[in-house]
């Protein structure tokens, strides 16, 4: 067991690759919109075209071509801009074995050359089909009121259908952030950014179990006296990274591996010093437990809860391996760790002495007064003087490992975040644009209304009324399509309810607000009418 989860990797691909569409389609919906209001400013164009002749589909080929030509342009950007973030995308997400690459990439170049020409052909379709319907002879007169003839329901649903993406996208990131956070706020049972992990590698080289104890010894030892270094110790396996199961026996237990899963490890004296897990009762492994010596064994306080609920487990007989072996007895209790997944982990975990099991076995384990991470290298330098012929040692910050168990969850909150405020901009521009076209578009209405007496709250109250209404709408489709995905994206959070009332609340306050602040503009801007002016103009 070595890194991260694949089937958790690809459900959050799967779901990245969901958001991803999610955005381009928010995308689609604010272009096509733009392009719509534009449409409707050339109605007096087209009406022309149209009366000199020229055929509909001619027109609408033109303003396909348009729109497939701003998706091509839009697509050429968005490759450049996903080549210069690959770096960061794969430094800050990825494993450090997935190449990230997006020009040498044939595949990557087609699905994008494709996408841009569907995108061209969604937002040029409904400005095209709109001008389809064009009536020549009111579009012809001077004087035809855009405010009162053009309202389109279109605009004002596509409106909507960004509010409601852009609430499941940002739903989604308030969910991975809280995941992320319960994540790290979780007690692992042990430190991890002053600790590195010391593996030894015997290539091209052949040593007894005698000479490999031997060499692992004097490593043990040169790693004590390196700068920084606090304390070093042996052990057998990694928590998270690497694991060890034997068949265990106990007296009065029946059976007991249907019990849970036991990890094994095998330590040195120095071990939960050097990691930071906590001995409740009794002692650690100790130098006295050595080759000739009681066999010594320290459980998790959950085993120990587990094999003996109603007695003290300091003292208890364990047989390991085979029921004939002799007794190996619990020393001690240290607190639970997290040995093989952060979540659903029972805590029953052991260890042995290394010298009474295979001292041949395992590597080493280091703690430094700092960021493990900033001595690895010097560390692993001057060990690796100590390694004979062709082998070598590798010294990797335990941090390193716990990364590779939280990268789903890392990469699930980095890539909703930032499409979902993506999608929040957006959806933000498209609100701003079409409210100040419509007040554009209604400024003589709004210039009869103040003559006739209105006051400037009350116009500012009928354009931000409108805006609240499409939010509003937005807001309610985009939570019943949260709370109706949120059964699929459950077994991705850590400790997190898809339904999180908190979440919901601070979306739909966070839209309603910059639905206001969007509007708020063209709203001042409607109330400052001059209504002589606005019955002037025509």
């Amino acid at each position: 067991d070595r890194g991260p989860s694949e089937s958790d990797l690809a459900k959050v691909a799967a779901w990245v690759s969901g958001v991803a569409l999610m955005v381009l389609l928010i995308a689609c919906a604010n272009v096509a919109n733009l392009l719509l209001v534009r449409a409707l400013n050339r109605r007096r164009e087209i009406a022309v075209r149209l009366a000199l002749g020229v055929s509909h589909r001619r027109l609408l080929t033109q303003l396909l071509t348009e729109s497939v030509l701003l998706a091509a342009l839009g697509g050429a950007a968005g490759l450049v801009i996903a080549q210069a973030a690959g770096g960061v995308l794969r430094a800050a997400f990825l494993p450090k074995s997935v190449a990230v690459g997006v020009a040498s990439d044939p595949r990557t170049l087609l699905f994008a050359a494709g996408a841009a020409l569907v995108v061209g052909l969604l937002t040029g379709l409904a400005p095209a089909l709109q001008l389809r319907h064009v009536d020549l002879t009111s579009s012809l007169k001077a004087g035809g009121r855009d405010g009162t003839q053009h309202r389109s329901p279109v605009r004002f649903g596509l409106l909507i259908v960004q509010g409601a993406l852009s609430v499941t996208l940002l739903v989604g990131a308030g969910l991975f952030m809280r995941s992320l956070s319960n994540v790290r706020a979780i007690r692992l049972g042990y430190d991890v950014d002053p600790v590195l992990i010391l593996n030894v590698n015997m290539r091209g080289v052949v040593l007894d179990s005698g000479q490999k104890a031997l060499l692992l010894d004097r490593l043990l030892t040169v790693a004590r006296t390196q700068p920084h270094v606090v304390n070093a110790a042996r052990e057998a396996s990694v928590p998270l990274w690497s694991l060890a199961l034997l068949n265990l026996y106990v007296q009065g237990v029946d059976s007991v591996m249907t019990h849970g899963v036991f990890t094994m490890n095998a330590v040195s004296p120095e071990y939960f010093a050097t990691l930071g897990t906590r001995i409740l009762r009794g002692r650690g492994i100790a130098a006295g437990d050595r080759t000739g010596a009681p066999a010594a064994m320290v459980v998790s306080a959950s085993m120990a809860r587990r094999l003996w609920p109603n007695a003290n487990a300091v003292g208890q007989c364990v047989k390991t391996g085979a029921e004939s072996h002799p007794c190996t007895y619990v020393v001690g209790v240290a607190e639970d760790i997290k040995a093989f997944q952060l979540q659903g982990d029972p805590g029953y975990s052991y260890y042995l002495a290394t010298a009474q099991w295979h001292p041949e076995d395992g590597g080493i384990v280091i703690r430094t007064n700092g960021n493990g991470a900033g001595f690895a290298e010097a560390i692993r330098r001057r060990l690796q003087l100590e390694m004979p012929g062709e082998s070598y040692v590798t010294v990797l910050p335990f941090r390193d490992v716990l990364g590779e168990r939280t990268r789903s969850w890392q990469l699930g909150a980095g890539m909703f975040v930032t499409f979902g405020l993506l999608s929040f901009v957006l959806a933000a521009v498209g609100l701003f644009s079409v409210i100040a076209y419509n007040v554009a578009q209604r400024t003589h209405e709004l210039g009869v209304r103040v003559a006739l007496g209105a006051r400037g709250s009350d116009v500012t109250w009928l354009v931000l009324r409108q805006a609240l209404w499409v939010s509003g709408a937005g807001i309610a489709v985009g939570v019943v399509a949260a709370l109706v995905t949120g059964s699929f994206v459950r077994p991705l959070l850590f400790d997190e309810s898809p339904r999180d009332p908190t979440v919901f609340v601070a979306v739909a306050a966070t839209l309603l607000v910059a639905a206001v602040t969007a509007s708020l503009i063209p709203a001042r801007r409607a109330a400052r009418v001059d209504p002589m002016i606005a019955l002037r103009s025509e």
